[in-house]
């Protein structure tokens, strides 16, 4: 009886862990799915879409890489490269500094901080096609609020189309787009400068470190892997952003501001869905890159 007893203790041990793996997936299953439902069936479709000559109406037929021939062809996709690595690089390090320095500042023991705090989040919480569109009353040639603040003051006494001239059109769609996406810098950098141990600037000013020596030995290595993940997150958001070139220039003039959202956008206004797709595609060895950078970033550091 004992050993019976023995023998068929392990077949009940696995009897009950194959149900309980069993009963494991079973819970994860829906995950699963909706992952593979929303995500992984757009992406590999888009990919699919991306090498047929599918429009409007269509299922179209495989042409192989003429779509990406096609586009690596014309000036107007080379302009969409320049312009969406300069937005991307131009705003990150301008929210980087303007972040930083902010968050530093409410960081301090100042009298009125929390109301400061929440003022510097507004740009935020402000819905992106409100935003935008305030931007562009802003730069409106006749009547638009910074031609008339430089009329008032002096400070220049023409007229600056700044959204339909080449020259200024960059500047200013780099500019509003770092008015709206600063705050997610500021509050992120923020609770990593909180979470910094108080332990580690009075174990530095006791070793004589001044102001800046603590700085730069002790916050920003404390911060840093926020500002990799941060730089990481908004360099994606901006990259993808539609919006604030659409509402503003909407890729001119003469493709000044041309970027790849709005490219492929054009390509869907002209029901060409397989050269839009092949457009959305280009961007992904690039975002796989700047992912794959952050991350090797990460795991560095934590070893």
């Amino acid at each position: 009886m004992t050993i019976a007893t023995q023998n068929s203790a392990p077949r009940r041990r696995f009897g009950g862990g194959f149900k309980l793996k069993l009963f494991a997936y079973a819970l994860v299953a829906p995950v699963v799915l909706l992952i593979l439902g929303l995500v992984a069936y757009p992406f590999l479709f888009a990919i699919w879409v991306s090498f047929t000559d599918m429009v409007i109406g269509s299922t179209g037929n495989f042409i192989g890489f003429k779509n990406f021939e096609y586009l690596a062809g014309t000036a107007t996709f080379w302009a969409a490269i320049r312009n969406t690595i300069t937005i991307v690089l131009v705003s990150d390090v301008l929210k980087l500094l303007i972040g930083l320095g902010l968050a530093l500042l409410v960081h301090q023991n100042l009298p009125g901080r929390g109301i400061f705090r929440s003022f510097l989040m507004l740009p935020w919480a402000m819905p992106a096609f409100v935003a935008f569109l305030t931007w562009r009353v802003l730069y409106q040639p006749i009547g638009g609020g910074i031609n008339l603040i430089l009329n008032q003051t002096g400070l220049y006494a023409g007229t600056v189309d700044w959204l339909g001239t080449r020259n200024t059109a960059m500047a200013s769609v780099i500019i509003a787009s770092v008015w709206r996406g600063f705050p997610f810098w500021f509050i992120s950098i923020l609770a990593a400068l909180q979470s910094v141990p108080k332990e580690l600037y009075e174990a530095a000013i006791v070793d004589g470190a001044n102001t800046w020596q603590r700085f730069w030995n002790v916050t920003i290595p404390s911060i840093l892997p926020v500002i990799i993940v941060t730089t990481l997150l908004s360099s994606i958001w901006t990259a993808n952003g539609f919006e604030h070139v659409w509402l503003l220039t909407a890729g001119g003039p003469s493709d000044a501001t041309m970027v790849f959202p709005v490219l492929a956008f054009f390509g869907m206004q002209t029901q060409r869905i397989g050269e839009a797709a092949a457009v959305s595609v280009y961007m992904l060895p690039v975002l796989a890159i700047l992912v794959i950078f952050a991350t090797s970033l990460m795991m560095r550091r934590e070893e």
